[in-house]
Order: C-alpha cells, then sequence, then structure tokens
C-alpha cells in the first residue's frame, strides 16, 4: 500500500458555479449600450455630405429684413427685392477663403445673365467688403451690408458662403452649404433655377 499517494478529493460534479446578479450585468452593459449608439450615429454622420443640410425655411417666404447698400455699392437688399423673379442669394464675406474660390464662378454666371445673383455680405468691415468687390469684380445685382449678422441667422446660415435659390413668390427654394463648383452649378443650381422659371413662365 502506498502511502505516498495524495488523497483523493471527493468533487461533487452536480455543484453549480455562483451565477452573476442579473443587476451587475446591467450595469456593465448601460455603457457599452451608449457607446454602440454613439458609434452608429457617428458613422451615419461621416456619410453625410454638409452641403446637404436640409434647411427648415426651404418652401417658406424669406425672412423679413432691409439691409443697406455694401459701401461704394447703390442698391442694398431687402426681401421685397426677391420677388417677381426667380434670383440667388449668395452670402459671402471679404475674409472667407472659400467665398474667393467661388467667385470667379459667380462672375461668369452674371456674365451669362442667366439669373440675377443678389449679395449678402455676412459680418465684413464696410472697406474690406468694398476694396474686395472692386478688386475681385461684383456680380450682384443688389448687395446687403449684413454687418452684425443678424439676417444670415434668420436664414438660417451655417457659415460663408451658402447660396439660396428663391422663387418668384419670394420663397427659399434651395440651399447650396459651401461653396459652388462648377459641378455643382451645372448639376444642382442652374437645373432648379431653369424649373423654376418654366414653371412660372407656364403659369
Amino acid at each position: 500500500m502506498n502511502t505516498n499517494a495524495a488523497p483523493e478529493l471527493d468533487i461533487d460534479d452536480s455543484a453549480e458555479l455562483p451565477k452573476p446578479r442579473t443587476g451587475m450585468i446591467r450595469i456593465y452593459a448601460i455603457p457599452l449600450i451608449g457607446f454602440a449608439v454613439i458609434a452608429v450615429a457617428f458613422a451615419i454622420g461621416l456619410t453625410m455630405d454638409p452641403r446637404e443640410i436640409p434647411s427648415v425655411l426651404i418652401g417658406k417666404k424669406v425672412p423679413e429684413f432691409s439691409l443697406s447698400a455694401v459701401q461704394g455699392r447703390t442698391l442694398g437688399l431687402s426681401d421685397t427685392d426677391l420677388r417677381g423673379e426667380v434670383s440667388l442669394v449668395n452670402v459671402f464675406a471679404s475674409w472667407c477663403t472659400a467665398c474667393r474660390q467661388e467667385h470667379p464662378l459667380l462672375m461668369d454666371l452674371a456674365k451669362r445673365n442667366i439669373v440675377p445673383i443678389h449679395g449678402l455680405n455676412y459680418k465684413d468691415k464696410p472697406d474690406d467688403a468694398q476694396e474686395w468687390l472692386d478688386g475681385l469684380g461684383d456680380p450682384y445685382t443688389r448687395t446687403g451690408a449684413d454687418i452684425n449678422g443678424r439676417v444670415a441667422i434668420d436664414w438660417g446660415v451655417y457659415g460663408v458662403p451658402e447660396t439660396f435659390v428663391v422663387d418668384k413668390e419670394g420663397r427659399i427654394a434651395y440651399k447650396q452649404i459651401g461653396a459652388i463648383t462648377q459641378k455643382i452649378l451645372d448639376e444642382k443650381i442652374l437645373p432648379f433655377v431653369k424649373r423654376l422659371q418654366n414653371e412660372g413662365d407656364a403659369k
């Protein structure tokens, strides 16, 4: 008989391991669920083009406003000026780099005389705005000086540049966030303008 053999342990196979408490599982799951929701929302946000953010003013009359002309110009801009014909309202500023990038397209569009373009000059110094338009050219029929930015806020402007298509009844029909490119102009803005112009002619 081997007296050095290790004693056998009496193990009960039917014994169950202690179960984790349900409440503890829920507590640990809450942060994980929250993280998952945030991750999904972030992933969806990455797929969205910020230029496609809809405006709550689409289909509504432009806000009531009246702005004096930009320094060096004679025609200011008000809501009553945006009735009777389809037009564009371009929000710009001399300090805006993207505005400088899109400006040649606005100049070319103005020369083609397809649609009147009006300028909403956002939070600019009068001298700077005048120098900017005198130096780069002025594509605008009317230009309002929104020095304190109040009118732009009423229009729901996120930043500059932005461009709005306004129909003959003075309703905002389309909003472009960010600089206009030739592609955006040819594929979105001008077809929209022409359709509105044709709808008005049909009436």
